[in-house]
């Protein structure tokens, strides 16, 4: 059995040492938590993915009674990290410095400087009489759009584990997050015909194509921005929406028959992504794809989904949110245009607030960190949270 660390911030340290990038395992991280977590008599369960190589881990506390199905709250946290790829760092992304009363990392903040308060505080919570359990949910792949939470809130309900409500801890200064948006992503390809460029009426132009795919795309978007709906509550108070990438063609003088972009957009949460999809692949069905098969029957246009976020909004009067409330001390309303696993834990009928320490202004930059006074901060609130829960 391997030694552990003793407290959040040695728990924050060992687990930055972990590369946890998301084109990477998070296995070792994995085996790791869920090692300590029997260590300290806590049993955990894991969740995979399709090829075996990543995990979420699940893990209760029981209440007082042997409770571990019903009701309770879930401490919830990604493990993934995104890349330090072309970033300029003063020190090693994954060899944590501590310095002026900040500690740099990669995942510092984003969020490994929460799951390790949480770690650290799991003995505590183990001795706690509890009136209900208390969960620690711990994904993979929220980084590139929330792939693992799905995969282990479907295994809790085939469990039959249903907890009452659920803190995740993204970086929000400590202050309670109610809503955020929803994130939808696309691949579009388009499939054309090729042709000598000066025998155009022979070729189906699938570069031209494409860019009426993305300018109607940009008017949808520009009158949502217009007419709503409005949120102000929000940074930017309406739904966005960009292309982002765009390839294809081969040469100046030949007719593109192949040609990919991406695009993504974010939605107010009472706005529906679903709505919006409807109206791209309306026009595409509609309106592009019969001028394109006249031209060639063999041409097409596929739209694959990349990642899909729900948004999320939580009532003042839930449960979860008047105990975050009273432990911050925060009265302000805050919504974030981020996206978070929150969403999905409320869609699984989980009422969610988003909580947790350090600035989301430091994730993903270079020479990320978490302040050891924001660290601090967490760990108070989470033995409040602990001891909300006490009989």
């Amino acid at each position: 059995m391997p030694a552990f660390p003793s407290d959040c911030l040695d728990w924050t340290k060992k687990l930055i040492r972990f590369d946890t990038v998301s084109r990477n395992s998070n296995l070792e991280l994995i085996e790791y938590i869920r090692q300590y977590l029997s260590h300290c008599g806590v049993n955990s369960f894991l969740v995979f993915n399709e090829a075996g190589t990543k995990a979420n881990l699940f893990a209760t506390i029981p209440s007082a009674a042997g409770e571990t199905l019903q009701g309770g709250l879930v401490l919830s946290g990604h493990t993934d990290v995104v890349p330090v790829d072309g970033q300029s760092w003063s020190s090693l992304p994954f060899e944590p410095e501590e310095r002026d009363g900040r500690l740099y990392g990669r995942g510092a903040c984003d969020m490994k400087g929460f799951i390790g308060t949480v770690l650290s505080l799991v003995p505590e919570f183990k001795r706690a009489k509890l009136k209900a359990p208390l969960h620690l949910a711990f994904s993979f792949d929220e980084e590139i759009g929330c792939l693992g939470a799905p995969l282990m809130l479907d295994a809790l309900a085939e469990r039959g584990i249903r907890p009452a409500g659920c803190i995740v801890g993204e970086p929000t200064g400590m202050r309670p997050v109610v809503a955020h948006k929803g994130i939808s992503a696309y691949k579009c390809v388009v499939h054309g015909c090729a042709a000598h460029s000066s025998l155009t009426p022979q070729g189906t132009n699938a570069i031209e194509y494409a860019a009426r795919i993305i300018c109607m795309f940009r008017d949808l978007t520009d009158e949502i921005r217009k007419k709503g709906p409005f949120d102000n509550y929000f940074d930017v108070p309406f739904t966005t929406g960009q292309t982002s990438t765009i390839q294809g063609g081969n040469a100046i003088n030949t007719v593109p028959e192949y040609c990919e972009f991406l695009f993504e957009y974010r939605t107010l949460p009472a706005q529906s992504a679903t709505e919006i999809l409807g109206k791209i692949q309306a026009y595409i069905n509609d309106v592009l794809l019969p001028q394109m098969k006249a031209e060639n029957p063999q041409a097409g246009i596929e739209l694959t989904r990349l990642a899909a976020a729900p948004g999320m909004e939580t009532a003042e009067k839930e449960a979860i949110m008047q105990l975050v409330r009273a432990l911050t001390k925060e009265t302000e309303i805050a919504k974030v245009a981020y996206a978070t696993e929150g969403g999905l834990f409320q869609q699984a009928g989980i009422a969610t607030v988003i909580c947790g320490p350090g600035s989301i202004e430091q994730a993903h930059k270079a020479d990320e960190y978490i302040t050891l006074e924001q660290l601090g901060r967490c760990e108070q609130f989470l033995r409040g949270v602990c001891a909300s829960q006490q009989l």
